[in-house]
């Protein structure tokens, strides 16, 4: 059995990955916040595949990722395939995508979060070993039972916790406690899984296929640096429903009701009502109507 290192190149690497966790859990939970305050289905969807991206590409996959730059493998080197690389990436963003359809759509209930934190922690199992799969050195991978199951029921834990923040959380101080949490969450699976991993060398070393770490990093930097810059450009730029309601209350302070309108008066070209306005003849009380002629006394 070979020796595993999984701190290659000491704290700098678990460090990285935490960060990185953190940052796409941060951006995830605020993306998801604008996808209860969204107005349009076409703005729900958006913000959805947004806060897939944060979570499941920057917060779990890229964490991922940096995590096994410090993994080696005494005697051996290590390669990766390409293909399944890539999928383990996709997987992990689709499943947190699902995750957050089943909680958006329809009234917030806990049998949903449950359902979605199980398809989603399944999805987070299936990209960590499917990436793994795609590990090329000159050995075979063996895996404890019993640890995978523990680093699958982590996953799932930890996507349900996420689930209901993504649902629950709004304020910022709690979206930077949850986004901390939920980084030594993903964190936490990550490693559980790898604790579970030994490799026996072959006998016979050749020309391994696949891409090194050198190929596979600068694509993966600048996507992340893309990815990050696109989604804090994205939240910047829509307004939250404090600017609406800014809006709207300066719109009204700008456009006053108008005044009700006066009733219409008739034309008094011989000036008779102003005449009636200021005599009380005929008035109860003022001076009475003068006699005819002939009604005088006789």
């Amino acid at each position: 059995m070979a020796t595993i290192n999984h701190f290659e190149y000491g704290w700098i690497t678990p460090a990285l990955s935490y960060a990185l966790s953190v940052l796409g859990s941060f951006l995830g939970l605020v993306c998801a916040g604008r996808i209860r305050t969204a107005r349009t289905a076409g703005q729900r969807a958006w913000w959805g595949i947004l806060a897939a991206w944060a979570i499941g590409g920057t917060a779990i996959w890229t964490m991922h990722f940096m995590a096994m730059l410090g993994f080696a493998v005494e005697g051996t080197r290590i390669r990766y395939d390409i293909p399944l690389t890539v999928a383990s990436a996709v997987i992990a963003v689709v499943a947190v995508g699902a995750g957050l359809a089943i909680v958006g759509t329809g009234r917030v209930s806990a049998l949903r979060i449950l359902a979605g934190g199980l398809f989603t922690g399944a999805g987070v199992a299936a990209m960590h070993y499917t990436g793994m799969a795609a590990l090329r050195l000159h050995g075979d991978l063996d895996y404890d039972p019993t640890r995978v199951a523990l680093s699958v029921a982590i996953a799932v834990v930890a996507a349900t916790v996420a689930l209901w923040l993504a649902v629950t959380v709004r304020r910022l101080l709690a979206l930077v406690g949850s986004a901390l949490v939920m980084g030594v969450a993903v964190n936490g699976m990550h490693f559980t899984g790898m604790s579970a991993l030994t490799v026996h060398l072959h006998d016979r070393q050749g020309q391994l296929p696949g891409a090194g770490v050198s190929t596979l990093l600068v694509p993966i930097v600048l996507a992340v640096i893309l990815v990050v810059v696109g989604l804090v450009y994205a939240l910047l730029a829509a307004p939250t429903e404090e600017d609406r309601a800014g809006a709207a209350y300066l719109d009204a302070r700008r456009d006053p009701a108008p005044a009700p309108a006066e009733p219409a008066t008739l034309p008094d070209p011989a000036g008779l009502r102003a005449h009636s306005a200021r005599t009380t003849l005929g008035q109860p009380g003022g001076t009475p109507f003068p006699r005819r002629r002939d009604d005088a006394p006789r």
